[in-house]
């Protein structure tokens, strides 16, 4: 467990960023794709030095994507944004706030809780890659998970769903695998219903996956210890059998007949 000088550092540099963020400005770019809207994201972070809040899911398939940071830096990042959307033909709108009202701030999820902070501004990349594939239907999804999971080594994460029978699957490997899962979870969405979109997004960066949706977690089934120590079986009980030798005895005593003088 860290220790306590460890916890108080983690805490300054949660509040330090928490400070920094609420007089920063805000930068919101939406799309009608959950893939897309992952995509615009990650064009955001790379793109200038901004923090990704989260998502906002509005339904009816659209969702958005939410930066903060300063007036030059959130200004670059919507506009990198906005053209990755464009390139999917999936931008729905986009806004930039120099600054916005404290009141705002109660409304709208444009200000993380202090325990929300902790590890983020990490502008690492991952050596990795994360897959993203949307169907429109619940089964075409399912069949696509079972079929990118099969056909190379991937993680999956999680899924998501935004409304307008759009379903999202996560999955996570290196960029090889990835592309090669994605390949197969196409063919295998367009056989079963209707392909929404794909994205694959090289090395993201550590803020960026600690936004993804997760999936709860189990508890981990524990291993059986070998060998196991089982119990002896009891023999089974057979009747009781006289000797054959005894039984052809008898038999003839029975047998035998009395001699007459």
């Amino acid at each position: 467990m860290p220790n306590s000088a460890a916890l108080a550092s983690s805490t300054d540099k949660a509040r330090s960023l928490m400070n920094w963020v609420k007089d920063s400005a805000l930068g919101i770019v939406s799309t009608a794709s959950f893939p897309a809207i992952i995509g615009v994201a990650d064009a955001m972070m790379k793109s200038s030095n901004v923090y990704l809040v989260g998502y906002e899911k509005t339904g009816g398939g659209q969702c958005s994507a939410i930066v903060r940071g300063g007036v030059a830096d959130v200004r670059m990042a919507v506009h990198a944004g906005v053209e990755t959307a464009k390139q999917f033909g999936q931008l729905v709108s986009s806004s930039l706030i120099p600054r916005p009202m404290a009141d705002m701030e109660k409304v709208l999820p444009i200000l993380p809780r202090i325990s929300e902070l902790e590890g983020v501004g990490e502008t690492q990349m991952s050596s990795g890659a994360i897959g993203l594939l949307e169907t429109r239907g619940f089964p075409a999804m399912v069949g696509a998970a079972d079929a990118m999971t099969k056909s190379a080594e991937v993680e999956l994460i999680s899924h998501e769903t935004i409304g307008e029978g759009l379903c999202t699957i996560l999955i996570r490997g290196s960029l090889s695998n990835v592309a090669i899962a994605v390949e197969a979870g196409m063919h295998e969405a367009e056989r079963i219903g209707e392909l929404s979109a794909v994205m694959v997004i090289p090395r993201p960066l550590n803020d960026l996956e600690r936004t993804l949706p997760k999936a709860k977690q189990t508890k981990k089934p524990q291993k059986v210890k070998l060998p196991l120590k089982l119990e002896e079986r009891q023999k089974e009980l057979m009747p009781a059998q006289a000797p054959v030798v005894e039984v052809q005895k008898q038999k003839q005593k029975e047998l035998d007949l009395p001699e007459f003088e």
